[in-house]
């Protein structure tokens, strides 16, 4: 990991993510064919799952693909409602955001009540706080 990467994920918070087990080895993939177009998202993504507890069943506070989130941004204060999906489904007009973004990355496996600190394509740090999760109609 480049030293400015280290350095970056050092000064953000962390809390601990959980990643469904059916999930887990896709995202894995995903992650690794995104790194030569999305490096920072791939990198971030891949971060993420190399610190997660792998589980079968995902506690229902926690987002999943298919998971609709109500989330605060801490620096702007808005709050959001999106669903977690792949890229592929992803669609921002429907407030569908793909795990391969910077927001979608940084939320998923994260509990209701906790918050994560990422950086934006721009190397803007940013913290979200997750309000709810639950599952939406149409999952991923």
């Amino acid at each position: 990991m480049p030293a400015s990467a280290r350095v970056r994920r050092q000064a953000v918070r962390t809390p601990p993510v959980s990643i469904e087990a059916e999930h887990y080895r896709r995202l894995s993939a995903l992650a690794a064919a995104a790194s030569a177009t999305h490096p920072e998202v791939s990198e971030f993504l891949a971060g993420e799952l190399e610190r997660a507890s792998v589980v079968e069943r995902l506690p229902r506070n926690v987002v999943g693909l298919g998971s609709l989130v109500r989330f605060r941004d801490e620096c702007t204060g808005r709050t959001q409602e999106v669903v977690l999906v792949y890229p592929q489904d992803a669609d921002i007009e429907k407030k569908r955001v793909s795990v391969l973004t910077p927001i979608g990355a940084a939320l998923l496996g994260v509990a209701a009540g906790r918050a994560i600190t990422f950086h934006t394509h721009t190397g803007e740090q940013r913290e979200l706080t997750v309000l709810n999760v639950a599952r939406a109609e149409a999952e991923a």
